[in-house]
């Protein structure tokens, strides 16, 4: 296996995670927090597919497909095109709401513009420093894996939520 190869299947994998963690769940059962501080289902599968979104973008040197594909519109959020959903409180969390359909949608084009990405990358191009101001400096390696680790905390979190869910209706 290339490195290549090991970063699209672990974004294959969180591909996965996501379509799983809406399967069986209506919209409302999406945006139900099992506690007002908690997030949902639908803010946590939005919130990965942002960071990741606007991450790869970022690297890539591209835009991100939530403003050129249009999802920011076709998700109407009350919330400003370029949130990420870091740092939100409670009632930013409570405000995102969508389908598994609309979820799953948007994720799969940020899938695919990861994919493009990271199959053209070699070994050398995991060393190339991406942002010095940290100690050490992020390297593009450790920047792709933080996104992988990240996306998979969050996909783990809602499919926890689903088979809570699940279970109690």
């Amino acid at each position: 296996m290339t490195s290549a190869d090991v970063l699209v299947d672990a974004f294959s994998r969180i591909q996965g995670a996501v379509h799983e963690s809406v399967a069986g769940l209506d919209e409302e059962a999406l945006a139900q927090r099992i506690d007002p501080e908690s997030n949902s289902i639908a803010w946590l599968l939005w919130h990965l597919a942002r960071v990741q979104d606007d991450h790869i973008a970022d690297v890539a040197e591209t835009e991100q497909v939530w403003l050129v594909q249009n999802w920011a519109a076709r998700f109407a959020l009350p919330l400003d095109e370029e949130d990420t959903g870091y740092g939100h409180d409670s009632d930013q969390v409570e405000s995102v709401r969508a389908t598994g359909e609309l979820l799953t949608g948007y994720y799969d084009a940020v899938h695919e513009q990861t994919l493009r990405f990271v199959t053209g990358l070699d070994d050398a191009d995991l060393d190339e420093i991406i942002d010095a101001s940290w100690s050490p400096p992020v390297t593009l390696g450790v920047r792709l894996v933080s996104v992988i680790a990240d996306d998979l905390q969050h996909a783990g979190q809602a499919a926890l939520l689903n088979g809570f869910l699940r279970r109690t209706r």
